[in-house]
């Protein structure tokens, strides 16, 4: 089984580019900073972190180019795939990345570093209660 799941912040905005072809399709390009649970580093001060290399395609990759900016925080699942190529200097390169299958938000709207992205809209009727976002209530789960 070939199954990973990490929590991390993107080290930088997600680089998109579209395929050419027949069928056009995005890939979403990104690095995850994930700390290092109860690591520090030489000095003893800060936390340690992997520098993880995500890959997203078509629908998941359009969601990133629209969303994800740099210092969120996300959660995804996917699998690893390595590969490897022969660089301009003739040497191998062995390359690893995260072939993302889902994505999601890690952090609520307020504390994302990212403010432009759109508020969810109200919809009544639809047997929810509307909260407001600054409702600080600690038997409410996900606040």
């Amino acid at each position: 089984m070939n199954r990973i799941i990490l929590m991390g912040r993107l080290t930088r905005d997600p680089e998109v580019r579209y395929s050419q072809g027949e069928h056009v399709m995005a890939v979403a390009r990104y690095t995850l900073a994930v700390d290092r649970r109860g690591r520090r580093n030489q000095d003893g001060n800060e936390q340690t972190a992997d520098f993880i290399n995500c890959v997203a395609f078509d629908k998941a990759g359009e969601f990133t180019e629209k969303y994800f900016r740099q210092g969120m925080r996300v959660l995804i699942s996917g699998r690893i795939q390595t590969g490897s190529y022969t660089n301009k200097d003739g040497n191998r390169v062995y390359t690893t990345d995260i072939i993302v299958d889902e994505q999601e938000f890690a952090d609520s709207r307020n504390v994302s570093s990212d403010n432009s992205r759109p508020a969810s809209p109200n919809v009544v009727g639809d047997s929810f209660m509307n909260i407001s976002d600054g409702v600080a209530d600690p038997d409410l789960q996900f606040n």
